[in-house]
């Protein structure tokens, strides 16, 4: 009419509702926007104080519990370790934080757990708990002299293992989500970067505070008892959580990387392993009087090669970021599909109940979400009867879809679980921790029926 052009975009989506456009609904969740910061700090701490109990932490409790057994009531050495596991926990939060604020300026689409997201970056962890079970195995020593274990217990080198206590447990127990940390989480990452890091340091209160008050409670600490002999089998034991730590990052780095990766990590793990036995072999040398130079040479490009393996680049990611493919083990007898919101839009026009699973194979209470609650002949037969459609959302691997998807819905990290209803609407947002009952009876409420045969 007055000679212009005009170009028109959509997007596929629910229409507005009527009455006119209007400003863009909240997605659900996005609520916690208005939680106000001292809220947020109190959310964030108490979400902190939770994710102790989250399976994603139980990898790093043997660190935990082998420097608790070593202080054996020695109030100075709790109080310096305690404080030192603090710092370590306060400075990886704050650190991944940054990180994290940094690449979203850079235009990339990341969330919390960004960091399990490289495979690069979960086989130098997988290193490093192989390294750290072969120190607790006694293959060789760090921090004490290999015949005086347990000596020293407030020498730099512990304080030194207490604060990479904190930073370990952070790194691999943080991406999972536990109550309460998902709103302080989506809160925080849009508002300004000082209200930002003061939620993340709460988080990292919260996180470090049971160890740390531990450590400053003598009457706690003197029911330690003394050091002695039980330690060093203690210590031997508490290796093998470890050792299944290490291997679970194994396994993550295989749905990653694939073959490929999964060779170069066991090649890396035979290589340090090796290194590590002949540093140990070295240590014991230099005890006894003789020369060990050379020892520590082998044991040096041991190390040097076991990192330059996984350091080397050009992993082939088992599936490329943004295909909506899933990674992840489907649940047992429970049909899936990969999760888009193109597919969501479909099935909700079809007028059928949908059930997504937000998921990642790093992210520890999700796979246990999978064994306990989704592979249960209880579930299957509330997913036949219903008609639902399961849909996997897989975070593995980096997505950018997925990660806006969560932002949607004011969280920054997995496990997320939405029922969207056979009649429409906006989904319903399960608890982080399933149970079999909870599934079956979101899927009978979406379905439009409470009542179960």
């Amino acid at each position: 009419v007055d000679g212009k052009a005009y170009e028109i975009h959509a997007a596929p989506g629910p229409l507005p509702a009527a009455g006119g456009l209007g400003p863009p609904k909240a997605a659900p969740g996005t609520a916690n926007h208005g939680l106000g910061l001292p809220l947020a700090m109190a959310f964030a701490l108490l979400g902190g104080l939770i994710l102790n109990l989250m399976p994603c932490v139980f990898p790093v409790l043997s660190l935990k519990a082998a420097s608790l057994a070593g202080h054996g009531g020695e109030a100075r050495a709790a109080r310096a370790q305690g404080l030192a596991f603090l710092a370590g926990v306060l400075a990886t939060f704050l650190g991944l934080a940054g990180l994290l604020f940094v690449a979203r300026a850079g235009g990339a689409a990341v969330g919390w757990g960004f960091q399990l997201q490289s495979p690069a970056v979960v086989a130098g962890l997988a290193l490093v708990m192989l390294a750290a079970a072969l120190n607790m195995s006694g293959l060789y020593e760090i921090g004490t002299s290999v015949q005086g274990v347990g000596q020293g217990l407030a020498s730099r080198g512990g304080l030194v293992g207490a604060a990479f206590t904190g930073v370990l447990a952070v790194v691999v127990a943080a991406p999972c989500t536990a109550p309460f940390m998902a709103g302080a989480l989506g809160y925080a990452l849009t508002r300004p970067e000082p209200e930002a890091l003061a939620v993340f340091a709460c988080l990292g209160l919260g996180f470090a505070a049971p160890f740390t008050i531990l450590a400053f409670t003598p009457a706690l600490m003197k029911r330690l008892p003394r050091p002695g002999p039980w330690m060093d089998v203690l210590k031997k034991a508490l290796a093998f959580p470890m050792y299944g730590a290490a291997a679970w990052l194994v396994w993550v780095l295989s749905q990653q990387a694939g073959q490929i990766g999964l060779a170069r990590i066991l090649a890396a793990g035979l290589v340090l392993a090796f290194g590590a036995w002949v540093y140990g072999a070295a240590q014991r040398r230099r005890i006894a009087g003789g020369r060990s130079l050379a020892l520590y040479a082998v044991a040096a490009v041991a190390l040097a090669l076991s990192v330059a393996a996984v350091a080397a680049g050009g992993y082939a990611t088992a599936r490329p970021a943004g295909d909506g493919a899933s990674v992840a083990a489907p649940a047992e007898g429970v049909p899936s599909e990969p999760w888009s919101p193109e597919r969501v839009a479909a099935l909700q026009a079809q007028g059928k109940p949908v059930f997504v699973n937000f998921t990642a194979a790093w992210c520890v209470t999700c796979q246990v979400n999978e064994k306990v609650a989704f592979s249960t002949g209880d579930v299957a037969a509330a997913f036949k009867r219903t008609g639902a459609v399961y849909l996997v959302a897989d975070w593995t691997n980096r997505d950018g879809a997925i990660a806006k998807a969560l932002a949607e819905h004011g969280r920054v990290g997995v496990p997320l679980y939405l029922v969207y209803g056979a009649k429409g609407g906006e989904p319903a947002v399960l608890p982080q921790l399933l149970t079999p009952a909870l599934v079956a009876d979101a899927l009978d409420t979406a379905a439009g029926s409470q009542a179960r045969p």
